[in-house]
């Protein structure tokens, strides 16, 4: 059956078998191509391929684990398309361009979204020196204002039969140099342990620790260079507090220098962004890949 008139021309006949070569050869390879996705299953004009299920099988599966899990994929997968081919049948035109449009935009984003990280992965600078620290700091301290109480202690919990406890309390209390040695060559005995009494905390991190602290009895126990004892069913609490602050103190900078760091960054971070955007649009406007034509009124 002729489905087009050919009009009838003189080929060179080595042009002819160099023809039907690169046919045979293209069709060749096109059919291997075939060849090398397996189909598994078919809903309509889509395919699923053996390949898209190589991600879901594990090593240590057992075969009726694998076949069960790859039916079910499988039966998923299906429902899904039905669905979705039901979808494009039924739902009105206007639907489904403004569905088309988002899932159109949301490519986009998500495309541009990850090229633009990968630049600024690349380009951006994370490094904040402890000066940029120090002078965001002092500009906007009044800013900080603490949401919760903080403090700065050190503590010990013993076991509840331990001898030498007045002995440890009043090394706690002291901490010279040789109280800190001391009390460092027998921290195995101790259940928990903190010496390091210039981090600030909150005091509800400090309540999960000393756990007879509560929020009706820190009033009486947390106060700035205090000693408190404190004792429960599993031990004894031993406990100097260096310092503390209310709530709407300003905030310490070793406490928010996390959070100033952050804000730095992320200043940075929109900085080069825009300083990248109009480098792109110069550019693409110079190469005239970009152009705005006028609008006839």
């Amino acid at each position: 059956m002729d489905f087009c008139k050919i009009k009838q021309v003189n080929i060179p006949r080595f042009l002819v078998s160099a023809i039907l070569l690169c046919t045979f050869i293209s069709c060749d390879s096109l059919f291997k191509g075939k060849e090398d996705k397996i189909p598994v299953a078919r809903v309509g004009e889509t395919y699923l391929y053996k390949e898209d299920l190589k991600a879901l099988l594990l090593a240590n599966m057992s075969k009726a684990d694998s076949t069960s899990l790859v039916n079910n994929y499988i039966n998923n997968w299906a429902y899904k398309q039905l669905l979705l081919s039901k979808a494009k049948i039924n739902l009105p035109e206007d639907k489904l361009e403004l569905f088309e449009q988002l899932v159109s935009n949301y490519r986009t984003d998500l495309y541009t979204g990850a090229y633009k990280e990968a630049l600024v992965l690349k380009s951006h600078d994370t490094a904040i020196s402890k000066a940029q620290l120090t002078e965001f700091y002092e500009r906007e301290k009044e800013n900080f204002k603490l949401k919760e109480r903080i403090m700065q202690l050190r503590f010990v919990e013993l076991p509840i039969q331990y001898l030498d406890k007045d002995l440890v309390a009043k090394k706690l209390k002291n901490f010279k140099e040789e109280d800190k040695r001391y009390l460092d060559s027998i921290s195995v005995q101790f259940r928990k342990v903190n010496f390091n009494d210039s981090i600030w905390v909150s005091v509800f991190r400090v309540m999960e620790e000393i756990t007879p602290l509560t929020p009706e009895n820190q009033d009486k126990y947390l106060k700035k260079s205090q000693f408190f004892e404190l004792q429960d069913s599993l031990g004894v609490y031993l406990a100097e507090v260096n310092d503390l602050l209310e709530i709407n103190d300003v905030a310490p900078l070793p406490y928010i220098e996390p959070t100033i760091k952050q804000l730095l960054l992320n200043r940075r971070k929109l900085d080069y962004m825009k300083k990248l955007e109009v480098e792109l649009m110069d550019e693409a406007i110079k190469e005239k890949e970009f152009e705005v034509y006028e609008q006839g009124n």
